[in-house]
């Protein structure tokens, strides 16, 4: 079977992004990238929302590095019922339900399949129980004024289990769990 991670790049106080932050809000460097790369060049299946796919396909020119290219050449599925048409050559749309499609993919076995950001689907794909890692990598920047979109706001309850940590250029923290069911204050 098929393995579904989940990637998300959070702020300290849980924020997906801030209304002022730059990517991986300003904090890049060596060991973040190897990370990046190590983990985009493993065989995988990229899932991605609308939002993700529009705001990365607009990305200007000069951010187009060689880790853009790579992004979108590798096999993905864009989950949208507005799209009509995708133009990554490695992409293709989805109007089914992600859920649906996604334990139908699981089960196919093959490909492991991986999400970046996409909050919306990862909410869902927690909530259907669907996701096999969580990779949660914390950025020390607190953005209690201009922090958009808190990152598991409507997700499940839910225990996890640390699998792997590390630090990354010595101030992300990057977490490994796998979901344990629910919490056990809920048992």
């Amino acid at each position: 079977m098929a393995e579904l991670s989940i990637d998300i790049f959070v702020s300290v106080d849980g924020y997906a992004f801030g209304s002022r932050s730059p990517a991986y809000f300003g904090f890049s460097g060596p060991d973040l990238a190897s990370w990046i790369d190590e983990h985009a060049g493993r065989p995988h299946r990229a899932l991605m929302g609308r939002r993700t796919y529009t705001v990365l396909d607009e990305l200007p020119a000069e951010a187009r590095d060689a880790g853009w290219h790579r992004m979108v050449t590798t096999p993905t599925v864009v989950f949208s019922r507005t799209l009509t048409s995708v133009g990554w050559p490695g992409a293709t749309l989805c109007a089914n339900d992600a859920v649906d499609e996604v334990r139908t993919l699981k089960q196919d076995g093959g490909t492991d399949l991986r999400t970046i950001g996409s909050m919306s689907l990862a909410r869902q794909f927690l909530d259907a129980e669907l996701v096999d890692h969580l990779r949660l990598l914390v950025f020390p920047v607190v953005l209690g004024q201009s922090g958009q979109q808190p990152a598991f706001a409507a997700a499940p309850d839910l225990a996890l289990e640390l699998v792997d940590h590390s630090v990354l250029d010595g101030r992300i923290a990057c977490y490994d769990y796998r979901p344990a069911g629910p919490p056990p204050y809920a048992a």
